[in-house]
């Protein structure tokens, strides 16, 4: 690359200098201020808080999680091949709605989408339900504001357990709503598809993520309502559930951060498969707004594959990427080639 750059007239290399500059991780949308973070972590030390459970919340996730373990049984040992394949599905859709809607779509403007793509997303993230897409985004864009602080919703350093699900168990850290309150939601308070969806959420995902996936059973192959409610309703629901959560605590955790170094997101090919294709946490966070997530291959990154094809029917256009010279100088500076080829499989 230094040979290339050396034989290039003046004006080229002042065209990739400004590219450069506006691909670098500093400049993308979300991109992490460190003074910011030093500055909320000295404030947070001020700021008087107490845990408080939320016993409501506690008691629907063990009713939850109990319902979940009997329609793993059931999908084992009882359900029907068809059921089997159904639930997979919906929970493959599902994540889709999270995954390329409420997060790469809405929470990252890292592409655009057109109006019928826009309400397919918005669709199929009732089924997930985890919160309408502009609550969730809101508080994504806070995780990926302020990582690692109290103004983080799920603050990897108040242990594994609550990164993964416990900030749900309990009332949020002043911090939390404080910065939150400043985000500009402009973009998504202004989108009618999502105005939609906030104003008919509980009809909406009622329907998606439970009435509807217990009745499709019962009429198209005879399974029972008792199964169908079980294994393609509850034990789907809980399973998308703990495959979202795990890129907030165990992609923080365990794994190796080839771009990185500094952060606490890890790159986790266990992770990825689960939450179709967000497992590459180390480049997410160091490119917040690349479409792709991460550069695990599409074998593993279905999210980007939903993505590629919705853009070639027209669906989706202006995805934005990193350019490569752009990588490579962050992991020659910042991160390790060695492990960023595990990240490339």
């Amino acid at each position: 690359f230094q040979k290339t750059y050396s034989k290039m007239t003046v004006k080229t290399r002042s065209n990739i200098a400004k590219k450069i500059e506006k691909d670098a991780p500093e400049a993308q949308y979300l991109a992490v201020n460190p003074d910011e973070i030093t500055k909320l972590q000295e404030e947070s030390k001020k700021i008087p808080y107490k845990r408080e459970i939320v016993w409501r919340n506690v008691a629907l996730f063990v009713a939850l999680h109990f319902g979940a373990a009997i329609g793993l049984y059931q999908l084992i040992f009882e359900a029907k091949w068809q059921t089997v394949i159904f639930t997979f599905l919906l929970y493959v859709f599902g994540g889709f709605g999270i995954t390329a809607g409420a997060h790469r779509l809405w929470s990252h403007k890292s592409y655009k989408a057109t109006t019928p793509m826009r309400i397919f997303l918005m669709l199929l993230n009732n089924i997930a339900l985890q919160n309408d897409v502009i609550e969730w985004a809101r508080d994504h864009r806070c995780h990926h504001k302020w990582t690692d602080t109290d103004a983080d919703p799920h603050n990897t350093t108040r242990g594994f357990f609550f990164a993964h699900m416990g900030w749900l168990l309990v009332r949020k850290h002043p911090q939390v709503k404080e910065q939150g309150a400043k985000l500009d939601m402009s973009d998504l308070l202004s989108d009618p598809v999502l105005v939609f969806q906030r104003k008919h959420y509980f009809p909406l995902v009622i329907l998606s993520c439970f009435v509807l996936p217990t009745i499709i059973p019962v009429y198209f192959w005879g399974e029972t309502a008792f199964i169908a409610f079980y294994t393609a309703a509850t034990f789907r629901y809980c399973f998308t559930l703990h495959a979202t959560w795990c890129i907030n605590s165990a992609a923080h955790y365990f794994g190796y951060k080839p771009y990185d170094h500094s952060v606490s997101p890890v790159e986790n090919v266990f992770t990825t498969i689960a939450a179709v294709g967000e497992g590459g946490h180390n480049f997410h966070h160091t490119f917040p707004q690349d479409y792709r997530t991460s550069e695990y291959s599409l074998k593993y990154n279905w999210t980007r594959v939903l993505i590629d094809v919705a853009a070639t029917l027209g669906l989706v256009y202006d995805r934005k990427t990193v350019a490569d010279e752009i990588i490579d100088r962050q992991v020659n500076n910042h991160g390790c080639e060695i492990q960023r080829g595990k990240s490339m499989m």
